[in-house]
């Protein structure tokens, strides 16, 4: 990913050389995910990259030790550029933004703009479950940061019907919240993807003895299939501009009118 917006070998090497080479990689998957031009990806990663490098010289060794210098390394890099300019205020913004942006993608539970970071979901009722999803199944930042976010909808939606404990779970609770989430006009593979973090997360509850019973079959999920999004037919509407735009004085505009009738 890094190849396609840096050029210079040595930029390459420069951040893979990173002690958090992964998160950076992350972060720019990310980006890149959400459509930030390669002009902002120039801009923003090198930033993080000098936060890594900061924290790092400061003690840092653990990606969990990176929120702890977020205010020094912005006071570090406003000062260095008021000395120049005599204008830090939109130095601290752009400072800022890029690092807890990156912060907010790799690691789960950081909010930014110093406000408290919010707990995990179920954090009291299963608190391991998000370090088993990052130890034991190995997954990405950004892939456990959508399991919070699918669980973070659970959990309010539970909250929201009166479920206070999951042990109160059932399949029709299961099947209500998948319905829900259905209804809300998400695209098929975005249910499908909640409806599997559910089941992962049944699964773990059921393991460490959290539910006395495996839930996970319960909770289905939709079909999608390949070019299911093609629409089987055109409207009359639709049909009678295609025809309205054939040249039908040629030879070929002729032939499409003796086809249409």
């Amino acid at each position: 990913m890094l190849e396609e917006y840096f050029v210079k070998p040595s930029t390459i090497d420069r951040l893979r050389g990173s002690w958090i080479a992964t998160e950076i990689e992350t972060y720019v998957a990310w980006l890149a995910a959400q459509g930030y031009s390669a002009k902002s990806i120039w801009r923003r990663v090198p930033i993080g990259f000098a936060f890594g490098e900061f924290a790092r010289e400061r003690g840092g060794r653990a990606v969990g030790d990176l929120p702890a210098h977020v205010e020094a390394f912005v006071a570090d890099r406003v000062a260095a550029h008021d000395a120049q300019t005599g204008s830090a205020r939109p130095m601290a913004k752009e400072v800022r933004g890029p690092v807890e942006q990156m912060l907010s993608v790799v690691l789960p539970g950081f909010e930014p703009g110093g406000r408290p970071h919010r707990p995990l979901p179920f954090a009291d009722a299963a608190p391991g479950f998000f370090d088993y999803l990052a130890e034991e199944r190995g997954l990405r930042p950004a892939s456990v940061l959508g399991y919070r976010h699918h669980l973070d909808r659970f959990e309010a939606y539970l909250r929201r019907i009166g479920v206070r404990s999951i042990q109160e779970l059932s399949p029709a609770i299961l099947s209500a919240f998948v319905v829900e989430r259905a209804g809300a006009g998400l695209a098929k593979s975005t249910v499908r993807g909640a409806a599997g973090v559910l089941r992962v997360f049944l699964r773990y509850a059921r393991r460490e003895g959290i539910l006395a019973s495996d839930l996970s079959a319960a909770v289905g999920w939709p079909q999608v299939y390949r070019l299911s999004g093609i629409p089987r037919s055109i409207s009359w509407d639709d049909v009678n501009r295609v025809l309205a735009g054939v040249d039908r004085r040629t030879a070929a505009g002729r032939r499409s009118n003796r086809t249409t009738r």
